[in-house]
């Protein structure tokens, strides 16, 4: 996801928040407790997963359309894609090409001014980096409310029309968030080094300085806690994509038996629903 700067170019302290300067009352806040395992990857004995289990077992789910209050003060419609999506390399802009040439005019909004003879759907930023195109304050693929195609992306939408995962279509920062996967080599005392892949929750810092900023941020909202499944499941196949599917069994295994325990839940993410059975 793009680095979001603060319109002075400073970071906020580590003690301030979005939340609390816009008076939104339902963000439990950055620094809490967490529960973190890690694993080698059953698929490369040279990585090594580090995976958060407080958000992996939370209930978070998306609220898009039904409760999200937006990124944007005032444009709660565009929910996080007020900013367009930052492409992460060639193939990503090139697989999400193929799908846009599906798009027709029915379920795109945009389609004329992104596919037209002096239209574009992505463009490069002011900082040289190669992103969807912004119109009217959102992504060029969020279609509005009242569009006959129906709100939201448009590239998910086609996905589920074709029975195909939304990862499938979609920019690799779309399909990615609320999932934030970073690399770290660590070179260890016996001399030997092992790649660790973190695998945890997309919170305001991943966007960088300017994630104080942002109007609303859901992971960390209790009004987006709740679900039924817990993100390990929601997010089978993201996570699977990320981490292969031995990486993913794994993960899955280890996540059962955090919720299977008869002790209290160590380390519980403070947004999700207070309760024995945390549903």
């Amino acid at each position: 996801m793009a680095k979001v700067k603060t319109r002075k170019g400073t970071k906020k302290s580590a003690g301030t928040t979005a939340a609390t300067r816009a008076g939104v009352p339902d963000e439990a806040g950055l620094d809490f407790a967490r529960a973190w395992v890690e694993f080698v990857d059953p698929a490369d004995e040279e990585q090594v997963f580090r995976c958060d289990l407080t958000w992996l077992t939370s209930r978070w789910t998306c609220v898009f359309g039904s409760g999200c209050q937006g990124i944007v003060a005032g444009r709660a419609d565009d929910g996080c894609c007020s900013l367009g999506a930052h492409f992460s390399d060639d193939d990503d802009e090139k697989r999400v090409a193929g799908y846009v040439a599906r798009l027709t005019a029915d379920d795109w909004q945009f389609h004329a001014v992104g596919t037209g003879a002096d239209g574009f759907w992505a463009e490069e930023n002011e900082d040289g980096e190669r992103q969807t195109r912004v119109v009217d304050g959102a992504c060029v693929f969020s279609n509005r409310p009242g569009f006959a195609g129906g709100q939201g992306c448009a590239l998910h939408a086609l996905a589920l029309r074709d029975g195909r995962e939304p990862l499938e279509t979609k920019p690799d920062v779309c399909w990615q968030l609320p999932i934030r996967r970073t690399f770290d080599w660590v070179d260890r005392p016996d001399d030997s080094r092992v790649l660790v892949v973190s695998i945890g929750e997309y919170d305001r810092r991943g966007w960088g300085p300017g994630g104080h900023d942002l109007h609303w941020w859901c992971t960390s909202a209790t009004s987006a806690h709740g679900a039924g499944e817990p993100v390990y499941l929601s997010y089978r196949p993201e996570l699977t994509e990320l981490m292969g599917a031995a990486g993913y069994a794994e993960l899955a295994r280890l996540c059962e038996a955090r919720l299977a325990s008869s002790l209290p839940l160590v380390a519980p993410h403070p947004a999700d629903p207070v309760g024995p059975d945390r549903a």
